[in-house]
């Protein structure tokens, strides 16, 4: 079978990879110029662990293509992906102006049946919108199927969640449709794997209602570690006895700055929207981006608080990305918690295994880069780990303490144990711990 994917962004590029692992033919198609030409290296744009070695792999068999000539490639495929941006304008809702695009090329250039899947992150009802356009520009003659099949790829481990899913969501109202969309997930059925076979609206809710949960089981948790401030309590244990609760499951009560990246913030926003155009007052789904904003400047009031004021002091910054294993910087805690502190007279010493590169597109000069953690320690009077890479993890604490002018560590992910920290001579702080 060949299939296009028009998109050659994050999940774009992933998907492709990971159908073209499946034996499908497959064509990515983008209009950044640079893009495919860095694609026709074997090299991905953005970084994500063991995908250039499943690209090379399969452009090497000739199973994935990179291209920017979107007319042949639709006409050359049965299944067509959308799997654009849909990034948030101002009031939240989510911007289609891409999928809008996409569908209008996509109609000019029926020339049989297709199935038209949308992967991208789009709201309640663009199933429908998608038929509209492709009906208006007047190939209504042409026959074609509309379906919606979510991701659910966590950076990071994008690749792992593609070919071991929880779960594959397939969202369509016309039996031939789900069987061509079957037949392209044919090797997960090995696995077992869950399939949801639904309607297109319920498809399309299923991904808000996911990400928005994750979300609040994050802010969730960051309530209840301020309270353990407050209170004297360990957040640590908190979370551990509710996780173990079969309930509520361990997996997102981890306290820190809050979340970022570019699903969650965008997603929450956008299920307020949908919300809200319907008259229903979303009053979690608005909480959860209320307690995420306001975690960002609890985290800058306890680095003010640890330094006893932070304006003239040098910092160093541990992580820039949202999260471990990318180099993704959209909306990220990090990101947000530097600048504050800029705002408030630091000077800030940062290093990212990862991410700097685009984190210099942001930031400028406005920091200076290091080429490792102890870099960004020397000479600073305190430390702060906001991301927690692996290399994190297992710092040499004498090494680290004797590059610092004052022995400060802040810990805004809790990756070391506060009594540890204190034996070896640091004034330490995490979240949510006494």
């Amino acid at each position: 079978m060949n299939i296009a994917v028009i998109g050659a962004g994050y999940v774009g590029l992933v998907t492709g990879a990971c159908f073209a692992e499946f034996g499908v033919n497959v064509t990515c198609v983008d209009m950044d110029n640079n893009k495919i030409e860095l694609l026709t290296k074997g090299v991905p744009p953005f970084f994500e662990p063991g995908l250039e070695e499943l690209m090379r792999k399969n452009m090497n068999e000739r199973r994935l293509l990179f291209s920017n000539h979107t007319a042949e490639a639709l006409k050359n495929s049965a299944v067509i992906f959308i799997a654009v941006g849909t990034p948030s304008l101002e009031n939240g809702s989510a911007d289609l102006t891409y999928v809008d695009a996409v569908a209008k090329t996509i109609a000019e250039n029926l020339n049989d049946y297709k199935v038209i899947v949308t992967k991208s992150t789009v709201p309640v009802g663009t199933g429908e919108r998608i038929k509209k356009i492709i009906q208006d520009t007047g190939s209504n003659n042409k026959q074609f199927d509309i379906v919606s099949n979510p991701e659910f790829l966590r950076e990071g481990a994008a690749i792992e969640d593609f070919m071991r899913p929880n779960r594959v969501v397939i969202g369509a109202n016309n039996d031939r449709a789900i069987a061509v969309m079957k037949e392209l997930y044919r090797p997960l059925y090995l696995t077992e794997t869950p399939f949801i076979i639904t309607d297109i609206e319920t498809s399309e809710m299923i991904k808000y209602a996911s990400n928005v949960f994750l979300a609040t089981k994050i802010s969730y948790i960051n309530e209840i570690a301020n309270l353990c401030e407050r209170v004297g309590a360990n957040v640590q244990i908190v979370a551990k006895a509710m996780g173990l609760d079969g309930r509520i499951g361990s997996k997102f009560l981890h306290p820190g700055p809050g979340f970022g990246g570019s699903c969650f913030p965008k997603d929450a926003r956008a299920l307020l929207q949908i919300a809200e155009s319907h008259g229903y007052d979303f009053k979690i789904a608005r909480s959860v981006i209320e307690v995420n904003e306001a975690q960002r400047e609890q985290m800058i009031i306890k680095i003010d608080h640890a330094l006893r004021g932070v304006s003239g002091k040098t910092l160093g910054i541990l992580g820039l990305s949202f999260k471990p294993n990318t180099n993704d910087i959209r909306e990220s805690p990090a990101i947000d918690i530097l600048q504050g502190l800029i705002e408030r007279g630091a000077r800030i010493r940062v290093y990212d295994p990862a991410a700097v590169q685009d984190a210099k597109a942001v930031l400028g000069q406005s920091v200076t880069y290091c080429r490792d953690a102890y870099d960004a320690a020397e000479g600073a009077d305190g430390i702060v780990l906001v991301t927690e890479w692996n290399q994190f993890r297992n710092l040499e604490l004498e090494r680290l303490k004797g590059l610092l002018k004052h022995p400060v560590f802040i810990d805004l992910r809790n990756v070391y144990e506060p009594e540890r920290m204190r034996k070896n001579g640091f004034d330490y702080y995490s979240v949510g711990r006494n």
